[in-house]
């Protein structure tokens, strides 16, 4: 992993949880998730292509991999390729 991807990484997890903030919870402390759209079953996407969630949101009962990534994303109506370009949007966006 390049310096570039794991300060990347460090930004994500800094930012909070992509579900609590569209749910009103506000900033809570996150891990990084990386999505799992376009890569087969036991692969890791890339390092870049990651966002934000709590631990219950990631890995509990009523997170993505608690649920499954379909029912996740019909739980929250949201995409996990949607929080990762919400996620690069808020941690890049202003810079130009």
């Amino acid at each position: 992993m390049s310096s570039a991807a794991k300060r990347h990484m460090g930004r994500v997890a800094a930012d909070g949880c992509a579900i609590c903030r569209r749910i009103g919870y506000g900033h809570t402390p996150a891990e990084v998730h990386h999505a799992r759209d376009g890569v087969g079953a036991g692969q890791r996407n890339s390092d870049w292509i990651v966002t934000g969630l709590c631990p219950e949101h990631h890995r509990g009962a009523n997170g993505v991999h608690g649920l499954g990534v379909r029912a996740f994303e019909r739980t929250y109506g949201v995409t996990e390729l949607e929080l990762v370009a919400e996620t690069l949007e808020r941690l890049y966006g202003a810079q130009q």
